[in-house]
């Protein structure tokens, strides 16, 4: 048997308990390929419950334990990197658990959060460059590590409680659409809740519109007070936040929006 037979056998003895690759490995391995399966199963699961520690803490250890070993039945590592194999818990929970939508979105905001904390550096960018900036052909750029997600329920409420140590509120659904946004600045990941209008503006700002036509998005929505209005302070808050890195010049010119 070569080496990387080798490998494929113990790989699929691990990951599904193959009992043709345990023969093959040998007749004698079986012992060893026991606890080797145990120590691969209990370092993963050690993995998932210090990146998943506020969702464990809601759903409690057994059950939050219970539900990891499903997700490495489900979903066996295929990066060299552990930090990777949180990726897809949050999918694993919203389908075990449907009707409780409030875990998806827990696991997704601590996932988030340790992405942010070692994901790639970038510098805020300076207010003192706002008055050099064309503003009809302003196109915003945000940092890196910055992520979001719809929200449903109040999530980022329940995993604040728990962060501080104290009793999380009831599961609430959302009276209005949301989104969770996650990012990391001064080296501290944050989080917030969004409203619909800002999530929006985030994603057409993301997708590489103007900051004149993302007013003019917002004035149509909102009419042209109001529109300008919002536009100057998500602009605003964006900066106090560090969520933007840079602005550049876009192709093409837009009606410059009055602030």
């Amino acid at each position: 048997m070569s080496l990387i037979e080798l490998q494929r056998d113990i790989r699929a003895w691990l990951i599904k308990e193959d009992q043709w690759a345990a023969q093959r490995i040998g007749p004698d391995a079986a012992p060893g390929l026991r606890i080797y399966q145990n120590n691969y199963r209990a370092q993963l699961i050690a993995c998932l419950d210090e990146s998943f520690a506020h969702t464990r803490d809601w759903l409690g250890h057994d059950v939050f334990h219970q539900a990891m070993a499903a997700h490495i039945d489900r979903v066996p590592p295929s990066s060299w990197t552990l930090d990777a194999y949180t990726r897809d818990v949050p999918e694993t929970l919203a389908a075990m658990y449907p009707h409780d939508p409030e875990i998806a979105e827990l696991a997704w905001l601590d996932r988030a959060l340790g992405d942010a904390f070692v994901g790639a550096d970038a510098q805020p960018l300076s207010t003192t460059v706002l008055s050099e900036v064309d503003w009809d052909r302003a196109v915003l750029h945000f940092g890196p590590t910055l992520d979001l997600i719809d929200a449903t329920t109040n999530a980022a409420a329940i995993w604040a409680a728990l962060a501080a140590g104290e009793v999380p509120p009831a599961v609430e659904l959302l009276s209005e659409p949301g989104a969770l946004l996650v990012w990391r600045h001064d080296l501290v990941s944050r989080f917030r809740m969004i409203d619909g209008d800002e999530q929006q503006a985030i994603l057409l700002a993301r997708s590489g519109v103007s900051f004149a036509e993302l007013c003019t998005s917002l004035v149509a929505a909102h009419g042209e007070t109001d529109g300008v209005a919002m536009a100057g302070a998500l602009l605003g808050r964006w900066l106090a936040d560090g969520l933007i890195t840079d602005i550049t010049e876009g192709d093409e010119t837009c009606a410059s929006p009055q602030s």
